[in-house]
């Protein structure tokens, strides 16, 4: 270019005309590469500025055109065309080129929206793994490849967007049209889901000819007529019926159309699938590590978790504190993400620690998500605005329950109010709107009952609280709950004990926590009135470690009650405590006070009968028998019955009258079963069983055992099946059949899974060890030992004295066998228990064999014969130390043994021997 004049230049115009041609062909080759990636909606902003420029460019035009089309600005591309003819004409005198004028006609035919359609779906990549819910996706696609609509219900957080899109996924290859995700959240209740619609699936206003005008559903449904496609119409609960409308009217018209719903409730349209999205399964804290880690809930955990830091470990604490954290969160996997996310600036025990105010504590959400989806309250908050006032107000006083409410609960709870009235003919229909809603969960079993997840229920207990109704809401459910366990007691001790059983069952957690509400309220009256009716459930129920604490709780509460009323729930106090391995001495202050109270009232209930046997007891031990008699004659037959059982075991325990014991367990068992009351039947039988072994008839012993077994079993008393079971394990033993021994230690194992009464989990151990000793097995039976001594930190004079006889028979150095059998001896030197008497004085007599001291071992088993009132031949021992004696006395020397012994006195021949 050098020697050219550049301002008057021919040259230079021709190079820069030539240059600038040159750019504007290599920017329509990148706009229309650009566009055929499906970058169209990238550079309409930059394409609209040159088209401005470069007005009679048709390239550009046509470019600008097809990404016009590409964002679904159809209309747009339209006018785009007609400016570029009118410039055309106005400033060239032409028309629009053939190229040009045949991109219009196309988009005029809807030609070019189908083939600008590179993609098939909205359908967003996700950023997170999608974990525990492969099943549904499954079962989701299923019910989609077979119905036309389907909805998914569940609460907030359950996961049903992730769900719908997860599944939709999956079908998007399969669709000419592909997967449509609409996205109702963002809309008011007000606002057209038909709109939403269109906006989500960018459907062209060419395709709607001449209904570009049209309402939005009649320009949905022509655009997709003919189209197979799935749309996804996420969030629906708060436009559900304009959702259900528009739903009815696409699918109606448009015959290849499928839709895919999510939302807390049901759309109501004949034809609809539902699948409940349930939370995450959730294990308990005490499952191994293998079954925590494989769950859901936790495996949703670990991976939120570890995205946000590094030093997550699996060990077997760590495991157990993620299931209690996801068990606290009811598996919701929204709340376990967000708990995960606080895991940035806690620890895991911190975060455990702090959930008990989960509303607090889960607001870390993403930034990006709905605001509705940031914290676990704003989750809540948004089922809660759609509830009308009378749902508001069930939701609330149904959060008083524990372990959900029965249809009846919940009519007599939530209709007891000051506020909103509400008609007990009315519960029914909001129990199941708020079941439809995902805020109540149904059940059938046993009839129909009604609960909420955990968060809910917190949610609605904080709701009630604002309303200031929390305390009227308790005591209607105190209330309530009193009138049941009152109306139920005097039918567990007859044959609809069964029914009512499991009435109690079902109520179970109602009732403790309305007790407990007593308690703490300092309601005296109503606790104790509570605890007397709940009692005998607790008792016979296999609850007898909660009972203990919740009579005595009950019973300590300070303030006025009838004496009828405190009269009954000191008597069960009394029960509680006695009915393990603890004596009467225990509990003698309840008995006093219960006795004095029980003389009076006029209107007795029948445990205050057997108060006064407990207080004949405590003044004259050896001699309460005829306490029996007025209970022998009671108008009630179970009293009677139960009179003539406790008095045939009294006098077992006493070593008297061995036939008249016989005579009152034999009679009282016909009457049981006249009744049809199955825990005296079993009891009743168990003893007989004792009486059977201890002569010997083992078999016939484990016959009445398993009859015992089988009859209370019926009404879930899973304490006494457990000592019945390891009863059976000794006597199947000494009758040697190992294999059924083994199956009854096994059956009595998996009872005490189900067991924290501390006396029930000794009496196992105790058993188990001295059965580990009969075969042989010292470390088993040493470590059977040390599991009754942790079972009973603070052990009572039965379970000490045991515990030493056992380590006497284990225990090598004769010194410390010695100290032993004394600490055993000392236990029982003032009680009145004959048969553990006479088992101490076996194991006495054990330590003088092995000191070689053999008539004094046969005399000390004389003595211990001679307590009980027969040989106890369920005790190996008792025959091996005759055997041996008598091998080395012979029979003249060890029966001139056996008649001193029969005519010393026991505890003189016991001090003699543990003396030296």
């Amino acid at each position: 270019m050098q020697g050219v004049d550049l301002p008057d230049s021919a040259a230079l115009g021709a190079a820069v005309t030539r240059l600038e041609t040159l750019r504007l062909a290599a920017m329509e080759d990148r706009f229309d590469a650009e566009i055929s990636l499906g970058h169209g909606a990238k550079v309409v902003a930059e394409l609209t500025d040159v088209v401005a420029a470069h007005p009679v460019r048709e390239r550009l035009v046509a470019a600008l055109m097809r990404a016009l089309v590409a964002t679904g600005r159809d209309s747009e591309a339209l006018l785009v065309y007609e400016r570029t003819r009118e410039t055309l004409a106005d400033q060239l005198g032409v028309d629009p080129s053939p190229e040009l004028s045949a991109l219009h006609l196309a988009l005029l035919r809807g030609e070019l929206a189908q083939r600008a359609e590179t993609r098939k779906t909205n359908l967003r990549a996700e950023l997170t793994s999608y974990v525990g819910k492969d099943d549904d996706v499954v079962a989701v696609r299923e019910l989609l490849d077979n119905h036309r609509l389907t909805t998914l219900i569940g609460p907030g957080g359950a996961g049903k967007t992730r769900l719908a899109t997860e599944t939709a996924r999956t079908m998007v290859g399969d669709l000419p049209d592909g997967v449509w995700l609409v996205e109702l959240a963002t809309i008011g209740p007000d606002d057209d889901v038909a709109q939403a619609t269109l906006a989500a699936v960018r459907l062209r206003d060419a395709l709607l000819g001449e209904a570009s005008e049209a309402d939005p559903t009649d320009r949905v449904i022509a655009a997709v007529r003919e189209r197979a496609m799935v749309l996804i119409l996420d969030n629906c609960e708060h436009v559900i019926s304009s959702a259900a409308a528009f739903a009815y009217r696409a699918l109606g018209e448009c015959g290849r159309l499928r839709i895919l719903a999510t939302s807390r409730e049901p759309l109501g349209i004949t034809g609809e699938a539902l699948w409940q999205v349930a939370p995450l399964v959730s294990p308990t804290a005490d499952a191994d590590s293998r079954t925590i880690e494989s769950s859901p809930a936790v495996r949703l955990l670990l991976d939120r978790a570890r995205a946000v830091r590094k030093d997550v470990v699996t060990d077997t604490g760590t495991l157990s504190t993620m299931a209690r954290v996801c068990q606290w969160l009811d598996g919701i996997p929204l709340a376990i993400e967000l708990a995960a996310a606080r895991l940035r600036t806690m620890s895991l025990d911190q975060l455990a620690d702090r959930l008990d105010d989960r509303f607090r504590l889960l607001t870390g959400g993403s930034r990006t998500a709905l605001p509705r989806h940031r914290t676990l309250r704003a989750v809540v908050d948004w089922s809660w605005e759609l509830l009308t006032d009378t749902e508001r107000l069930v939701l609330c006083r149904l959060s008083v329950f524990t372990g959900g409410a029965s249809l009846e609960a919940a009519q007599q709870v939530c209709t007891d109010t000051t506020t909103t009235a509400v008609d007990s003919s009315e519960v029914l229909e909001l129990l199941t709107a708020l079941t439809e809603k995902s805020l109540v969960v149904a059940e059938s079993e046993g009839g129909p009952r009604y609960r909420m997840l955990g968060t809910i229920k917190e949610y609605a207990q904080q709701r009630l609280a604002e309303a200031g109704e929390s305390e009227l809401a308790r005591r209607a459910h105190l209330a309530y709950f009193t009138d049941l366990a009152e109306t139920a007691e005097p039918q567990l001790r007859r044959a609809e004990q069964v029914d009512w059983f499991l009435v109690l069952k079902r109520e179970h957690d109602n009732i403790t926590a309305a007790v407990r509400g007593a308690v703490a309220a300092g309601e005296a009256q109503a606790a104790m009135r509570l605890v007397a009716a709940a009692g005998w459930y607790w008792l016979l129920g296999g609850h007898r470690g909660e009972g203990t604490e919740l009579t005595i709780a009950a019973a300590s509460t300070s303030g006025e009650v009838t004496d009828e009323v405190r009269a009954a729930a000191y008597a069960h106090v009394a029960y509680f405590v006695t009915a393990g391995q603890a004596s009467q001495y225990q509990a003698q202050e309840w008995i006093h006070q219960a006795y004095e109270l029980s003389q009076r009232v006029q209107r007795k209930h029948p445990v205050l009968g057997f108060v006064a046997v407990l207080e004949r007891m405590l003044r004259e031990p050896t001699d309460f028998l005829p306490a029996f008699e007025p209970l022998l004659v009671d108008d009630d037959p179970w009293t009677r019955a139960q009179a003539r059982l406790t008095r045939g075991r009294m006098r077992i325990m006493l070593g008297r009258d061995d036939s008249a014991a016989d005579t009152d367990i034999e009679t009282a068992l016909a009457e049981f079963r006249a009744l049809g009351e199955r825990w005296g039947i079993s009891f009743a039988l168990a003893a007989l069983a004792d009486r059977l072994a201890t002569r010997g008839e083992f078999d016939r012993a484990c016959g009445h055992l398993q009859q015992a077994a089988e009859t209370v079993t019926e009404v879930g008393a899973t304490e006494d099946v457990l000592h019945i079971r390891v009863r059976q394990a000794q006597l199947h033993w000494l009758a040697c059949d190992d294999e059924s021994s083994a199956a009854a230690i096994a059956e009595a194992e998996r009872c005490a899974d189900r067991i924290v009464w501390p006396d029930a989990l000794a009496d196992l151990a105790l058993s188990r060890a001295e059965l580990a000793r009969w075969q042989g097995d010292r470390d088993l039976a040493y470590q059977q030992l040390d599991r009754a001594k942790t079972a009973m930190a603070d052990a009572e004079s039965v379970i000490h004295a045991a515990m030493h006889d056992q380590l006497g028979y284990l225990t090598e150095d004769l010194d410390q066998v010695r100290e032993h059998r004394v600490a055993a001896f000392r236990a029982v030197a003032d009680s009145a228990h004959a048969p553990l008497i006479a088992r101490i004085l076996v194991g006495i007599a054990d330590l003088a064999l092995r000191r070689e001291q053999y008539e004094q071992a046969t005399r000390l088993l004389a003595a211990s014969e001679g307590v009980l009132g027969m040989p106890d031949r369920s005790h190996p021992d008792m025959a091996r130390i005759e055997r041996t004696a008598r091998s080395r006395l012979g029979d003249a020397g060890f029966a001139e043994a056996v008649r001193e012994g029969a005519e010393r006195s026991w505890s003189e021949l016991a001090a003699v021997t543990l003396a030296s």
